[in-house]
C-alpha cells in the first residue's frame, strides 16, 4: 500500500478536525460551510496551497476581529508537544493556524507574535515568523534573541530556524543574506545547546550563511573551535557539510583540526 503523501493530509477529513475542535469553543462556526469550501477548495493542490486554502476558509468562517478568531485558535492548539519530534507527524494540522497568523496577523503583532510561540510549543512557527521579521525587523529579533534563552526546546530552535537566510519552503530572508549578523547573534546562545533538535538547527543556519557570506561563517566556526566541547564539534561538522562536499580546502583544514582533537588557533587560522 502506498505511503500517504504530507500533502493528502489537508483535505476534508483534517477539515472536519478542525471545524470540531472551533465549534467547542466558538458554537457559532459553521463546520458545514467550511468543510465544504475545504473539500471543494483543496481538490488538485499541491502541499502549500492546500494549508492556504485552508487558512483562507479559516478567515471566512472565524469573527472578522482578529484578535477574536485568534483567541479561538490558540484555544484549540491542545497540550504542548513534550518531544522533540512530531511537530509535523502529530502538530501537522496546526499548519493552516499557522499559516492563518503569517497571512492575517502583521497588524496584530503583538499577539500574533504570543501566538507563534504558542503555535512552536506544538508544531513550528519557523514559517509564519518570517514576515514579522521582514516588517519589524528589530524587534520580532529581540524576541527571537529572548527565544534562544527560552526553557522550551521548540522555542529554542524556533530562534534559530525562523531567522535560517534560506529556510526550505520559504522565501529568502535577503535581510539576513546580506548581513548575517543578527542570526549569528542568536547562534551563538545556541552553539552549546544540549538538544540535538536545537544543534541540527543551529548547523543548519551556519550552512546557510556559508553559502552567501563563507567569509564570516567560516570566522565564526573557528572561534568557535578554539574552545568545542563535544556539542559544538557536531555543529561545527554538519555546519561544514557542503563545503567539505566542494573539497573547500578551508574547510577541510578545521575538520581535520576538530578530528585531530585540536582547533584552529588565531595564529593558524590563516
Amino acid at each position: 500500500m502506498a505511503r500517504r503523501k504530507l500533502k493528502d493530509w489537508f483535505d476534508k477529513d483534517l477539515a472536519m478536525t478542525l471545524a470540531e475542535k472551533i465549534q467547542k469553543v466558538f458554537p457559532d462556526f459553521d463546520s458545514k460551510r467550511f468543510v465544504q469550501t475545504v473539500e471543494d477548495g483543496v481538490r488538485g493542490l499541491e502541499l502549500k496551497a492546500r494549508v492556504e486554502r485552508i487558512a483562507d476558509a479559516l478567515r471566512d468562517e472565524l469573527p472578522k476581529d482578529y484578535p477574536r478568531a485568534l483567541e479561538i485558535l490558540t484555544a484549540i492548539l491542545g497540550p504542548e508537544n513534550l518531544k522533540e519530534t512530531g511537530m509535523f507527524t502529530e502538530g501537522y494540522w496546526i499548519m493552516p493556524i499557522a499559516k492563518y497568523v503569517e497571512k492575517y496577523g502583521i497588524r496584530h503583532y503583538s499577539k500574533s507574535i504570543e501566538a507563534i510561540e504558542e503555535i512552536t510549543k506544538r508544531h513550528t512557527g519557523e514559517y509564519c515568523v518570517r514576515p514579522f521579521i521582514e516588517k519589524y525587523p528589530q524587534k520580532t529579533l529581540a524576541v527571537m534573541r529572548s527565544w534562544s534563552k527560552n526553557e522550551n526546546v521548540h522555542v529554542r530552535r524556533l530562534s534559530s530556524e525562523g531567522a535560517r537566510p534560506r529556510l526550505p519552503w520559504a522565501g529568502k530572508l535577503d535581510v539576513f543574506v546580506a548581513d548575517p549578523a543578527p542570526v549569528l547573534e542568536i547562534l551563538e546562545n545556541l552553539k552549546d545547546d544540549p538538544s540535538r533538535f536545537v544543534q541540527k538547527s543551529v548547523a543548519n543556519a551556519m550552512n546557510d550563511i556559508l553559502k552567501d557570506n563563507e567569509r564570516i561563517g567560516m570566522e565564526t566556526l573557528k572561534r568557535w573551535s578554539r574552545d568545542a566541547g563535544r556539542i559544538r564539534r557536531w555543529i561545527i561538522r554538519r555546519a561544514l557539510r557542503n563545503l567539505i562536499k566542494k573539497g573547500n580546502a578551508e574547510a577541510v583544514g578545521l575538520l581535520e583540526a576538530l578530528d585531530a582533537g585540536g582547533a584552529l588557533s588565531p595564529r593558524n587560522q590563516r
